[in-house]
This record gives C-alpha cells, structure tokens and sequence, in this order.
C-alpha cells in the first residue's frame, strides 16, 4: 500500500532574521527540487553531510531520499517560493531509535531553518514512537554538535572512528521548552521589527486620484517626512503627487523593504507574486475585498497569506489601515490616518480597520503619544500575539494597548501576555462580550467557552481587561506618565466638599482605601495644595487632585504645584483639572521639546470626573499589586500516577472513537477519592446497599441532571423505614424510568460545589469552579482558570465566584476547608493538562465541609486527542 502523506505535518514557519518558510514531507515528486537544492550546495556542505566529496546525487539516491514511507523512515524539507533550502530526515534503526541528519544551503545557514525542522522533525517522530536521535557528526563540523547541543534536549556525544556520536532523548525538558520559546520570541518580534523599521517603501496601487486610497496612504508617507524613499507604483502614470512613479514594483532599480498594497482585490495575488521576486521583505494590504465578502473572498485571502508566507512576508491586513512608527529615525505613516498622535511610549494595536482612525484620533486629542501603531484588518497573517512578541522587548514602549475582535490563539496570547505584563503593562478592549462572535473575515475561530472564561484568561495572564474604548485610553495615560503605586491607599484633594465625596465613594467601590478627603475650599491656590499634598505624601500610595474653581483662579499656579508634587513624590497623581480630559499642557512635566514629541513622563493626566480618575486608578493598582507578586510554578501534589491514568485513557480511547471513562478510576490516579454510589431498583435493593455503605445514607437519582432538580435528593436516611419510604417518594416524583442510587451520608453542614475540566480546541485546558446550588448555576456564576493551576491560581477560583463568601463564613454559614478544596483543584488541574484524550471531566456534586472535602459524583468524557493542542507542539504560524 502506498504510504500516506502526513499533511498535518506542514505548516508555515517564522525563521530567525523575520522571514517565513514553509516546512512539509518529501515527496516522490521533489526529486528536481533535491537535484537544484544540492547543485547550491558548497563543497564543505556536502562534505559535512556525506563524510568526502559528492559532486552529484545519482538517480538512484534521488529516488531513495524522496521516496519515504512517513513512519520508519522520514524526510521534511523547507520551501522558500519554488526552491528547496533545507532538508532534515530521520531513518529508525531500532524500535525507538532513529538517526537523524540535516541539510541546509549555504545561503540559508544562520536563519534558524535547522532549528525549526528539528522542532517539527522531532514532533513527527514522537508521533511515530520514537524517542531517541542518534546523529554522527565530523569533529570539524562544530557548528552542527553545537546546534544539538543548544537544542535543550539531553544529549550526550562519544568519540569513536573518527566520528562523535551525539545521542538526543527527545523527551521535552524545560530547557527545551525555553529554548522553542526563546526561538520563537526572538523570530517573531524580528518579523515585526522589519515591518515598523523598513528603510524604503513602495505604494502599488497610488494613481492621480485625489482621495484615493493608495494616494492617500502615498501623501501621508510624505507628509510624515518618512526617512527612506517612497516609491508610487502605477502602470498608467508617471509621477504621484510630485513624485516620479513606476509601472510595476520589477522596474524599481533599488531594493524595496516593504509594500503598501492599494490595488483591486483580484489583482492583489499578482502583486504579491510581484514583490516576492523583488525582494521585499513585508505586505501591508490595505484593499478590501477579502474574508469580509464571503467565501470567495475568503478563499483569495487564503491564498495571499499562503503565496506571502511560502516566499518569505509577512502581512499585515487585508482590509487594514496600516502602520505607524513614530521614531524619528523611521518618522513612517503608512496608513490611511492624516493625522497621528506625536512620539509617546505608547503601542497600539487594533484589529478594526475602519475604526482605526477614530482610535488614533482619541489618542491625539488627549495629547498622547505612541510609539508604534499596527492595525491588522482581517488579522490573516499579522496578529496581535505577534505585536505582544516585539513590544515585549521594544525600548521605545512602555504601555501596550490592544483592542480585540477576535483571538486566533488564546493559549499562546495567554502564556505572551503573562510573561510580558511581568515588565510592561497590557490593556485590552474585547469586543464581542455578549455574543462572543467573529467578525466576518477574520481568520480566528468563534469561541466556545463563555466571555467570563476571557476575562479570567486575561487576569490570570495580568492583563487589564476594560469595557470600552474611552476607559481604554483613561488606564493608558495613567500608566504612560506616571509611575505605579505600591498599595491600596489614595488621598483626595479637592477644592470642591461634592466632588471629593464623589472621589472617596469611588473608590470604596472599587476596593480601594481613600484617607479622608483633604477640603481645601472653594477659593484654594497653589499655596493650599501644596500644604495639603506635603501632609499626604508619606501617608498614601497615589493622590487624586481636584481642581474644579467655582470662579476663574490662577490654574496655571496650581497646575505646576501638581505637577512637581508629583515629580518628588515618585507616587502616581492624577487629576479632575477643570474637567478636561487628557494631557493638558498646563500638567505636562518638563522634558518634552514641543507637542510633536508628546507629554514627558512625570505628566499628569486629567480626566472630567472624580469617578473616572478613581475608575483607571483602580485597574492600575489591581494591576500593580499582581506584578508585585512573584510569578509561581504550577503546583503537583503528591500521590499522582500521570502512567497509570494514561494508560488507563488510551484503554478507553481504544475500546470506542468517542465515549465516557470510568471517572473514579481515573481520578484515583490523581488521588482523589469519589465516594460509591450503589444503584437501586427496588426498595429492597436501596435497604441492602445502605446496610453495605453504612448508615446514615442519602437517597438521589444515579443521573447527575435529574438530581440537580428541586426534592430529587433524600438526605440523612437512618433506617430501612427511611430508605422505603425515600424511594416511593423519589420514584413517584422522578417517574418509574429513573434510576436511584444510595450512598453514604457526608458529614454535615457542607456547601455543595461543582468543579469541571474541558479541553477546549481554543483555550486548551481549562478548569472551572462554582457553587452547586440551583440559584448560582441559573445566574451562571462560574469562575475558570487555564491549566495547570498555581496555588494562587486555585485560589483564586474558590474566590473568584460571586457566592465564595458562603465558603468562608459568611451569611451564617460554617466556614469549610478551603484548603482540602483548592488542593482538588490542584489535581484537577494536573489532570486536565496532562491528559488531552480526556475532553471533559465534571466533579457534581462535591460537598465541602469543615472537616474537608466530598465528591459524590464524576463522570468523564474521552476521545482521540487532537494534536497539537493551542500553543503546542512545534513552532508554527496559524
């Protein structure tokens, strides 16, 4: 039988210097392809490969290395447009052993293209039960017993025969782990660092109509004074505003970095082709056209991405406004914005095209800077996560601002959001709260958990998640200008007894502890607030200044006294300023040469209410406080036999495509204990299993739905009269089709709870906890967490849900073990993130008492796990 070609093991791939590749199995039909590859071949090389001279492959060998049968013996190459550049392969020499050999060419070496084929080579090998790499290298060939020993994976090398022998267990490590991640950070944020910092660029599209998008994306490159030549592209005319114009990207005799593209969607593919013969190194696609039309469109934008990314590009868009960057030494507005805020430490991502202008617009009328701005349209190449990946690191920014329509990996923005909210802090706007759907065109799924499980991705990552795009800009200029706070504690000073009252009412709203508002009065000057913040400095950990005169006053005094109060404090002041909103120049530190450069740090931002001001200050500070706590490691408790469980699924998986598990067997893998439950079906039977279990016993229906169901439940049955008479009661209430079950009393009083774990396609792992009474599951009051949990994770969820009061005391009721049942989650956790055939586990009902915890019921769900999961496996682009 022919051998089947693996497809799922292609994919597009960044590499090191921010160009792509695409990786994919040798075929039969690649034997041209090898023989072009290894003419570019130099001597060396091939010497390094073969161990002496090989000038030419014979056809024989061409036949033997393109002819594979994707288990025992395995070939991927990498494609940059129609050439072969690189070849890796693997022959299995024993059960769980291959040997593995690579080739790159010459002008390819140095790109990270060995790197990402030993990731994918790896993962198909694994798939293929092999465990072990075995590879024979020359003593000279430093560069390749180098590369297999940065890999991350556990190596060990022996010298025999000329030859060292390096052996790699393709078990992953942590190392291993950082090192992929290491690789994709630094490939990715290069990627996006090409696009913002291009040297020249070139318009496709730009014709002698005033107003017409290519034209406009054309002036408003000039008119930013862009620090590289700007080259229009047009078949029909000569010059472009002022500017001499070319028929076509090929006649340009200099080198071109990036390329606006401005034509009609049906001729966009052929420009592409165009531009990747050329040499440019990124596509900013700012024609409609694409997804948002249909599946058609879908289809041709699809295509755009798939001929960009096999010839090296990124893109950004389609149906996207463009990007900026404000650095001097770039000055590039390659949008459809006239207007752009001056130099900030501000970058801004947003996926809307349309609202895009109105976003930047906001940000200049506050008086705010950016630093860098990228709106992504479709998002089918370019996306948010990539934006994360380079501002991470971006010493021009210092605040990060994304607004959302859709996520295409919320694992992978999880895990880059977590790590860069450590040093820089996220704000985002989601938007589809209440639907949770996609806006046409996207390439990103519709998500299938609820929004809440968002906004618990978004805390546990550290970001600031906020409603809408005003409370967006409010959070930004707080943290832009002024430095974080170190607690909870806020002063109020205010000229105005209502407004202060307002301040102080807020934040006791928001969590937060305000000191006595300092009333300055109506007629209050700089002198009075300069005494009044001197008082609090040593007292709070940010101020909040009002200045609302009843009478014009001298602002202009008061205004300096708060700047500089808040320039030698070193804690953050913000301020209701005569209730304008923004930067105000009045409150702008020293520092800035004029508006072009935006406000200096040490600014402070105004906003028209109290209760705004309070509003950020209070995202701010729950933000804060999270940095401050060191970051955990997942938590494992002891007593857990990862083997046993998965031996346990596979057996299941084997016996059926698709279906349930025995949940008690699986869950005792992980050391938790779900007490029996022994189906009746008559009164006797119910009578002689509660003399089995014990007295006293409960009486309830084996189906966990019917259960839930108000009176379905008979508690504390003490005797064979009890357990008769319990199950008349039942049956006649439930019907004669339902089944009972009896078993043992837990001790009382307890809370009920439910706890549940689904492996999400989207999210990946995700573990759930709420309260299991009728009132919260109706209202849906649900807390989530990705898996695996920290300790702080699980605790976080018992506290999370609206009704955790009930489980520390509150309303009268007894305080339960919380630690018992964060030490469930825990294992749940574990669970959930090492077992990917398990797709849903449900803990219902669970009892909490003060002596610890119950789980009555469990059942679990299994199929074949899709590999690989959300941010797993080996680097690659959606």
């Amino acid at each position: 039988m022919e051998p089947q070609y693996p497809a799922h093991w292609e994919a597009d791939v960044v590499l090191a210097d921010g160009g792509t590749a695409h990786l994919r199995p040798i075929r039969p039909e690649d034997a041209d392809l090898l023989r072009s590859f290894y003419s570019r071949l130099s001597d060396q090389s091939i010497y390094f490969r073969f161990f002496g001279p090989r000038p030419r492959l014979s056809d024989r060998e061409v036949t033997w290395f393109t002819t594979v049968d994707y288990v025992d013996r395995v070939a991927l190459i990498a494609t940059l447009g129609a050439e072969m550049v690189a070849v890796v392969r693997y022959d299995r020499v024993a059960d769980q052993e291959a040997e593995v050999a690579f080739l790159v060419e010459d002008a390819h070496q140095g790109r990270g293209v060995a790197s990402v084929l030993m990731e994918h080579l790896r993962a198909a090998a694994r798939e293929r039960g092999i465990t072990t790499f075995v590879a024979d290298v020359l003593p000279s060939n430093s560069r390749m017993t180098a590369f297999f020993r940065q890999a991350g994976y556990t190596a060990r090398s022996r010298f025999a025969d000329g030859v060292v022998r390096m052996t790699l267990d393709l078990a992953a490590t942590e190392t291993s782990r950082e090192v992929t991640m290491a690789r994709e950070h630094r490939a990715e944020a290069r990627s996006i660092e090409r696009l913002l910092t291009p040297s020249s660029v070139v318009v496709i599209g730009a014709g002698r109509e005033a107003g017409g998008i290519g034209q406009t994306v054309l002036r408003n490159l000039l008119g930013a004074d862009f620090n590289g030549p700007v080259y229009p592209v047009h078949r029909e005319v000569r010059a472009v505003a002022g500017v001499r114009a070319y028929k076509s990207v090929s006649a340009i005799d200099e080198d071109v970095d990036l390329a606006v593209v401005a034509v009609p969607a049906d001729s966009v593919l052929d420009v592409v082709e165009e531009c990747a013969r050329k040499g440019v190194k990124g596509l900013i696609v700012v024609s409609s056209g694409f997804g948002e039309t249909g599946a058609a469109g879908r289809e041709r934008q699809d295509e755009l991405v798939r001929i960009a990314r096999a010839h090296g590009l990124r893109v950004v868009g389609p149906n996207c406004l463009g990007i900026a960057n404000t650095d001097p030494a770039v000055r590039l507005n390659a949008t459809l914005a006239a207007r752009l805020p001056g130099r900030g430490r501000v970058g801004f991502f947003s996926q809307s095209g349309a609202l895009g202008t109105a976003l930047l617009q906001r940000v200049a009328q506050r008086g705010m800077g950016i630093s860098t701005f990228v709106s992504a349209g479709n998002r089918a190449d370019v996306s948010g996560n990539d934006l994360l990946q380079y501002w991470e690191e971006d010493p021009a920014t210092d605040v990060i601002l994304l607004y959302l329509e859709s996520l295409g990996n919320p694992r992978k923005f999880a895990r880059l959001a977590r790590r860069t909210s450590r040093v820089k802090p996220i704000v985002v706007v989601k938007s589809g709260g209440m639907t949770q759907g996609v806006p046409v065109g996207h390439a990103a799924p519709e998500l299938r958990l609820p929004d809440s499980a968002l906004t618990a991705l978004f805390e546990q990552a550290g970001v600031i998640r906020v409603d809408d795009l005003t409370r967006l800009f409010d959070v930004a200029q707080l943290l832009a200008y002024q430095p974080l706070p170190a607690g909870r504690r806020v002063g109020v000073v205010s000229n105005s007894d209502a407004l202060a009252l307002l301040a102080v009412d807020a934040c006791l709203a928001a969590g937060l502890e305000p000191s006595p508002a300092a009333n300055l009065g109506a007629r209050a000057g700089a002198a009075d607030y300069r005494r009044a913040l001197a008082e609090l400095r040593d007292q709070v950990d940010a101020v909040v200044a009002i200045y609302m005169p009843p009478v014009p006053g001298n602002a202009a005094e008061v205004a300096a006294e708060l700047v500089r109060a808040a320039t030698e404090s070193g804690k953050p002041l913000l301020a209701t300023f005569e209730g304008r909103l923004g930067m105000p120049e009045e409150l702008r530190a020293a520092g800035e040469a004029d508006t072009a450069t935006g406000p200096a740090k040490g600014s402070v931002p105004s906003y028209p209410a109290p209760e705004e001001a309070v509003r950020a200050l209070a995202h701010v500070v729950r933000y804060a406080c999270g940095r401050e706590r060191a970051p955990a490691a997942p938590s494992r408790p002891d007593g857990i036999d990862t083997a046993g469980a998965r031996t346990l699924v596979a057996e299941a998986i084997a016996s059926g495509p698709a279906g349930e598990i025995d949940a008690a067997g699986l869950l005792a893998r992980y050391g938790v204990e779900v007490w029996p439950a022994v189906a009746a079906a008559s009164p006797d039977e119910a009578e002689a299993a509660a003399e089995k279990l014990g007295w006293p016993v409960a009486l309830r229906s084996a189906d966990p739905q019917v259960a839930h169901r108000a009176g379905a439940v008979r508690l504390g049955l003490a005797g064979a009269d009890d357990v008769r008479r319990a199950f008349e009661e039942l049956s006649g209430l439930l019907g004669p089709g339902v089944r009972l079950a009896v078993q043992r009393m837990a001790p009382q009083p307890a809370v009920g709870v439910v706890v549940r774990a689904v492996d999400d396609p989207d999210f990946g792992a995700v573990v759930s906890f709420g309260l299991g009474d009728a009132t919260a599951r109706l209202l849906g009051d649900e807390a989530y967490r990705l898996a695996p949990l920290t300790a702080r994770d699980a605790a976080g969820l018992v506290r999370s849900v609206r009704a955790a009061p009930l489980l520390f005391g509150g309303h009268g009721y007894p305080p339960v073990a919380v630690p018992a049942l964060t030490d469930l989650l825990l294992r749940v956790g574990v669970l959930a993130d090492e077992l990917p055939g398990v797709t849903r586990l449900d803990l219902d009902p669970v009892l909490v008492s003060a002596d610890g915890v119950y789980v009555l019921g469990a059942r679990a769900a299994v199929r074949p796990p899709i590999s690989p999961r959300p941010d797993h496996g080996p680097r690659r682009l959606r």
